[in-house]
């Protein structure tokens, strides 16, 4: 049998290695510390002891490195011997006050080293500090230079927020206004004169100008997210060197790591943050052997809230689950701490579940299937292990019914709740693995942030030597598994260090998820420069590159690397501090004015998914739909809102957009040539999705030429026509 043959030894993990700094501090401090020379004793029949010789009675250890010395004999105090006696006693009283010496000394050592050890402490959390309020100002800096932001009306500001970040603004609104009503001043306003034609704006700041808001919260918590980087680098290296590289490669891959400088309210604007801490807490409970409840606590806090905010968030904790499982199959976590870990993530699936109102997507997830699964294997593990003779056969079997078990699992718990028409994230890249495709997943893909990697994206991480770094990494990384799992294949036995590499296996099995995720959509690599960056901390490891620095000099190495990324990482900075402009959207700002004064409170709009989010933002008009878009109800009201921009007939169009309740239809001329690549103009797609149409003509052109009988146009500029349905 498999189970009996496992041997219950575990190797201890050795303790982290100090710095670099203070162990060879020590080092020179035990190479220095000699024993004091005899002095050359004279021709005499009794050699005489250096009075600066250190002397104890007893035989005890002197501290200081001191030689131990035979008990003194006991001689004739005569006159002959009274000098020898004089000297005796000095020998004596000076090796007392020696040792009294040596071990004050001995003990203001310790108090120093206790005080390196706080201030380590302070350094490290002054420099997280430091970087954060760096980056911080990195971020608005940037944006600033963008936008303008400082200089815009508080119109201006909101329509900067394009597709799903004004949805959530709004809510925040609704927050406000409650402020308001109890006498809460949450801003500042005044007036703005600008040159004609435009005419006299209010421009507000405080935090309760939601554009403010949301520009200052985001950039506070990104801020702190490189602050927690920088902690999270350094524990995973043990060096605070490592925390110094993952902050310096970020900064100099900043374009690939984040878009939160041009886009700060996305979702992922949000969340991503609270991914950082839940894999730092991760990490420290995978390092530790005795893990405190607090981590437990924390690592559910962190889940919930990378959970709430963004859609595609489960889909990433179910390939951190895939990262975690095979590491418990072959034996790298305790089933204890496994189990425990597996319980905290279906309580924190259940708190999402509740905080939002029940909805059903965070029952039927691959995340969730897949917890439920993995449970029911370590619950019958040991039937399991009936069912294979040899240790590979055993994990094949388990590995085979993980997958099998939560794609199974997934599917059946989409029926039962009803949300098999829901998309995720998980739909997205099984479209672009089966090359399948219909409406809503062309509008999606056909997305520049949605399409496959670019070419020139590894390239750009090669010359700041992060991907050959990380490489250089993760082969050292396989080369110590894969020896391990021989080790374990051949002689049937777990003698492995646990908790030593138990880490660096994880963030290696999540950097490659991160890596097939980045490559099928380019909007990911949000997770896979940040994770490479995590990753190259570990060139300050001693337990992988211990043998290199006991041949070279550490901080040459680190300082080297740091040289050499510098060369096109500050080129990358330059480039990124360089990029100035204005935001400036005349038309729209039209738009927005002439329904505010032109429509009842209570007409509904349909259009653009972006232009409806602007519109109930600045507005407050009611709308059909908006950029949340994995929502199957919402998909639906968006397919026969975009219906406009099809080959459909005028009539037919009408008829669904009044089933609606619609009052007012916002055509864009722009969407009926706009073409991001090819088979991704609307044409092409409802070309797709409606075949049938194809011989007609587009009825987008027919509604520019004469809108009616169906339509009236009521408001026209260069970009936007209101037609109201008759």
């Amino acid at each position: 049998m498999v189970g009996p043959t496992r041997s219950k030894l575990r190797e201890s993990c050795p303790d982290a290695p100090q710095s670099s700094g203070s162990g060879q501090t020590r080092r020179r401090r035990g190479a220095g510390a000699v024993e004091p020379p005899l002095e050359l004793s004279a021709p005499q029949e009794r050699p005489k002891r250096s009075l600066l010789q250190p002397f104890l009675l007893g035989g005890r250890n002197l501290p200081g490195g001191a030689r131990n010395y035979a008990q003194r004999r006991i001689r004739n105090l005569n006159a002959q011997n009274y000098f020898q006696l004089e000297e005796v006693t000095k020998l004596l009283l000076l090796g007392r006050f020696q040792f009294l010496h040596s071990l004050l000394d001995q003990l203001r050592e310790k108090v120093q080293a206790l005080q390196m050890n706080r201030f380590s402490h302070r350094t490290l959390f002054g420099v997280a500090a430091f970087v954060g309020i760096l980056h911080w100002i990195h971020l608005i800096t940037l944006f600033e230079n963008d936008r303008h932001f400082s200089h815009l009306s508080s119109l201006e500001r909101e329509m900067t927020f394009r597709t799903e970040m004004v949805v959530i603004a709004y809510w925040y609104r609704t927050i406000v206004g409650i402020m308001d009503l109890f006498g809460m001043e949450t801003k500042t306003c005044w007036n703005v004169t600008r040159v004609e034609p435009l005419n006299e704006v209010q421009s507000c700041e405080g935090l309760g100008d939601p554009a403010c808001f949301y520009v200052g919260v985001i950039f506070i918590l990104n801020g702190l997210m490189m602050g927690l980087f920088f902690i999270y680098g350094t524990y995973l290296s043990g060096s605070q060197l490592g925390g110094l590289i993952t902050v310096v490669c970020y900064f100099f891959n900043h374009g690939e790591a984040t878009r939160v400088m041009w886009t700060p309210p996305l979702r992922e604007s949000f969340s991503y943050p609270f991914l950082v801490l839940q894999m730092y807490v991760l990490t420290t409970i995978l390092r530790t052997s005795t893990v405190d409840k607090k981590h437990y606590m924390a690592l559910c806090f962190s889940n919930v809230a990378f959970m709430l905010p963004w859609q595609f968030a489960q889909f990433i904790l179910f390939t951190q689950i895939a990262s975690l499982f095979p590491m418990y199959v072959v034996g790298y976590i305790e089933p204890s701490k496994f189990q425990k870990i597996i319980y905290i993530n279906m309580g924190s699936v259940i708190l999402c579940f509740i905080l939002m109102f029940g909805n059903p997507m965070y029952l039927s997830s691959y995340y969730s299937s897949c917890l439920i699964v993995t449970w029911v294997i370590m619950q019958k593990k040991n039937k399991i292990q009936r069912l294979g003779s040899t240790e590979l056969q055993f994990w094949l079997i388990q590995g085979c019914a993980w997958w099998s078990g939560t794609i199974i699992l997934k599917f059946l718990t989409s029926k039962i709740c009803g949300v098999s028409d829901h998309i995720r994230l998980s739909d997205l890249i099984a479209a672009r693995i089966l090359r399948y495709t219909d409406f809503d997943t062309l509008i999606y893909t056909c997305a520049p942030e949605f399409d496959f990697m670019e070419q020139a994206t590894p390239l750009r991480y090669t010359k700041t030597l992060l991907l050959p770094l990380v490489v250089f990494i993760t082969y050292f990384i396989f080369k110590k598994v894969v020896r391990d799992i021989l080790c374990v294949l051949c002689t049937n036995t777990y003698l492995r260090s646990l908790l030593c590499v138990l880490q660096l296996i994880f963030h290696t099995l999540q950097l490659l998820a991160f890596a097939a995720l980045a490559i099928l959509i380019m909007r990911l690599k949000l997770f896979l420069t940040p994770h490479m960056c995590i990753m190259a901390s570990l060139i300050c490891s001693r337990r992988l590159f211990g043998w290199l620095f006991c041949r070279v000099h550490f901080e040459n190495v680190v300082f080297g690397i740091l040289t050499m990324m510098s060369i096109q990482g500050c080129a990358n900075l330059h480039n990124q501090w360089s990029i100035m402009g204005e935001f400036t959207n005349l038309p729209q700002e039209e738009l927005i004015h002439w329904i505010r004064y032109n429509t009842r409170p209570d007409a509904v709009f349909a259009g653009a998914m972006p232009t409806m989010a602007s519109i109930k933002l600045s507005t407050l008009h009611p709308i059909v739909n908006h950029p949340h878009y994995e929502d199957a109800d919402l998909r639906a009201r968006t397919k026969i809102v975009y219906s406009a921009y099809s080959r459909k007939s005028a009539a037919e169009v009408r008829d669904k957009l009044l089933e609606l309740h619609v009052n007012y239809y916002v055509l864009e001329e722009a969407w009926c040539v706009v073409r991001t690549k090819p088979g991704c103009s609307m044409l092409e797609i409802w070309d797709v999705e409606d075949p049938s149409n194809a011989a007609n003509p587009p009825l987008c052109s027919v509604l520019l030429k004469n809108a009616k009988p169906y339509f009236t146009t009521v408001f026209q500029n260069s970009m936007y026509r209101v037609l109201k349905i008759n």
